[in-house]
């Protein structure tokens, strides 16, 4: 049952990769972050959060880390 549910979280992770590479600004999951992490973005992914930045010039994204929610802003 432990691989089922690492399974589900992988693809829709993979999912929001997509969606983040495609359309990096756009809500309702992607929010702009604030205070320590200004300048920063996150993807809602049920209890995960993906943080990333995007580079305008280069225009590409990189993200910096997932976590899950309960530690995704300490």
């Amino acid at each position: 049952m432990y691989e089922q549910a690492e399974t589900a979280l992988v693809r829709r992770l993979n999912r929001s990769f997509d969606q983040i590479s495609q359309t990096p600004y756009s809500p309702p999951n992607i929010k702009r972050l604030q205070g320590t992490l200004t300048g920063q973005f996150r993807h809602r992914v049920g209890d995960w959060r993906v943080i990333y930045t995007v580079d305008e010039e280069q225009r590409t994204v990189t993200i910096l880390f997932i976590a899950h929610r309960s530690q995704a802003y300490r």
